[in-house]
C-alpha cells in the first residue's frame, strides 16, 4: 500500500518535542523527514535521561524522551551557525516541501534560515514556526515551556484537589500535554497550507504558538468562563458540567464512572440497587445532580466500596453503564483492546536492536501509517542525505566534517 505523504519532503530544524511531534507524525503517514541536528551534541532531548535504551554494541543508546517523538526520521547533524551549514540548508530547502523550526522569533533570521530568506528560494515551501507565545504581543520574544504555559494558560488553575482539601494546589498534567497539542495543531495547520498549495502552487508561513493552543484547548472549561463570567476552579478529578464522572472507591482501588445522560444514571442506581434516586428530583436530571453532587457523591461512594474494581467493571458494563479501572502504564500495554489496536509497536534498529513504540493513533485503511525507522542516533544519515539530496561526493563531505560542519 503506498502512504499519503510518501511525495513530499520535510526538514526538521526542530528540538525537544512540540516541533518534533508534528514531524513525527507526516513522518508517520509516509513523508521522508530529515532532522537537522546541532553535531556532537544533537536535539536536547538525547541527554534527558535516565532512562535509556543501550544498543547491542554497549556504545549506542539512546533516551526514551528521544525515542518518544523520532521516529520515521534521518538524522543530519549540521552546524547551521556556520556559513557552509546554512548554504547546506539552502540546498536542502530547495528540495524540500516542508519545514519545521521552533527557534524564538527571529531566531533564524540571523542566519539567512528564516521565511523570508527561504521562500526566495523555493517559493513553494510550507514553513511552520512553532513559539512559546507567537510571533507578534508584549511576550512574543520570551521563551516558552510547557509546564510554564500549563500555568500560564490557565490549565493549572483548574486541575488539581479542590481547596481546604489534601493535596490543594495547582497542578500540572502528567505528560507534556501543551506541547503535544501544539504539535497536532501544527500538524493540521502544514496540511492546511499543502492542501492549499496543491490547488494555487503557493507556499506559506504557518505558526502556531504554545499559549495559543493552551488557551483553545480550554474547550468547555473556557466557554464556562466566558458565558458566566466566572472563572472555573480545580475540582479534583470531578466534572463541572456533568455528575457522576468522576473517580469512586472500590473494595479493592479505585474505578471510574463516566455516566453521561440520564438513561445511564438510571441504569447505574439500578446495578446499585438504588433505584429509587433515578426517580428522586434531586438526582433524575444531570443539571438536578450537578446542583446536589455535593449530596449525591458520598451515597454513591458508600455504594461502590462493597465491590471490586473488576466486579463493578463486569457488571456495570453489562448494564451499558461506562467505567474503567484506574491503570498503571504497565496494565495500559497489556490491555488486550490497546494490543488490538496496535498501539504498542516495535521498530528494528542495527545499533538499538528492537525498539519499543507508542503506536499512531490514526487508521488510514487504504494509505496506512507506516513504522519504517527507528529514532536515528546523531548524524546516522548525515552521508546519506548529503549524497542523495544535495548531491555532494563522499570526498566533499569528508572535507566538510574536517572543519567542523557537519558530524
Amino acid at each position: 500500500m503506498s502512504e499519503s505523504l510518501s511525495h513530499l519532503r520535510v526538514l526538521d530544524l526542530s528540538r525537544v518535542l512540540a516541533g518534533p511531534w508534528a514531524g513525527q507524525i507526516l513522518g508517520d503517514l509516509g513523508a521522508e523527514v530529515i532532522k537537522i541536528e546541532r553535531p556532537g551534541a544533537g536535539d536536547d532531548t538525547r541527554s534527558w535521561g535516565p532512562p535509556y535504551m543501550e544498543g547491542t554494541n554497549g556504545k549506542a543508546e539512546l533516551s526514551a524522551y528521544f525515542l518518544t517523538a523520532n521516529r520515521n526520521k534521518q538524522s543530519l547533524a549540521i552546524d547551521i551557525a556556520d556559513p557552509e551549514g546554512q548554504e547546506l540548508i539552502r540546498k536542502l530547502v530547495a528540495e524540500s516541501d516542508v519545514v519545521l523550526e521552533n527557534f524564538k522569533v527571529d531566531g533564524l533570521k540571523r542566519y539567512g534560515l528564516d521565511y523570508d530568506s527561504l521562500k526566495r528560494i523555493n517559493p513553494k515551501i510550507i514553513y511552520c514556526s512553532i513559539t512559546g507565545f507567537g510571533q507578534d504581543g508584549p511576550y512574543a520574544s520570551r521563551p516558552g515551556y510547557d509546564f510554564l504555559i500549563q500555568a500560564m494558560g490557565g490549565l493549572m488553575s483548574i486541575t488539581g484537589q479542590p481547596e481546604g482539601e489534601p493535596g490543594a494546589g495547582p497542578m500540572k498534567v502528567g505528560v507534556a500535554l501543551t506541547d503535544i497539542m501544539t504539535g497536532l495543531y501544527a500538524t493540521i495547520g502544514v496540511l492546511a497550507a499543502l492542501s492549499h498549495r496543491d490547488r494555487t502552487g503557493e507556499g506559506q508561513y504557518v505558526e502556531t504558538a504554545l499559549l495559543d493552543v493552551q488557551v483553545a484547548c480550554l474547550a468547555n472549561q473556557a466557554m464556562n468562563y466566558l458565558t458566566t463570567g466566572k472563572s472555573p476552579t480545580r475540582m479534583g478529578n470531578a466534572h463541572p458540567n456533568i455528575v457522576p464522572y468522576q473517580d469512586f472507591p472500590t473494595a479493592d482501588g479505585n474505578m471510574v464512572l463516566t455516566v453521561g445522560n440520564d438513561q445511564q444514571f438510571a441504569r447505574l442506581c439500578d446495578v446499585l440497587g438504588r433505584t429509587e434516586w433515578a426517580s428522586d428530583e434531586r438526582f433524575a436530571t444531570n443539571r438536578a445532580r450537578v446542583a446536589n453532587r455535593r449530596t449525591l457523591i458520598p451515597m454513591l461512594r458508600q455504594a461502590t466500596v462493597m465491590r471490586s474494581t473488576r466486579e463493578w467493571v463486569k457488571v456495570l458494563e453489562g448494564a451499558g453503564v461506562p467505567c474503567g479501572p484506574v491503570n498503571t502504564l504497565g496494565q495500559v500495554f497489556d490491555d488486550p483492546q490497546v494490543l488490538a489496536r496496535g498501539m504498542k509497536q516495535t521498530v528494528q534498529h542495527p545499533d538499538l536492536g528492537e525498539v519499543p513504540m507508542v503506536g499512531n493513533p490514526i487508521k488510514l485503511k487504504l494509505t496506512p501509517v507506516t513504522y519504517r525507522n527507528a529514532p536515528p542516533l546523531l548524524g546516522e544519515q548525515s552521508e546519506q542525505v548529503l549524497q542523495q539530496v544535495v548531491g555532494l561526493s563522499s570526498d566533499e563531505i569528508k572535507a566538510l566534517r574536517e572543519r567542523g560542519v557537519v558530524s
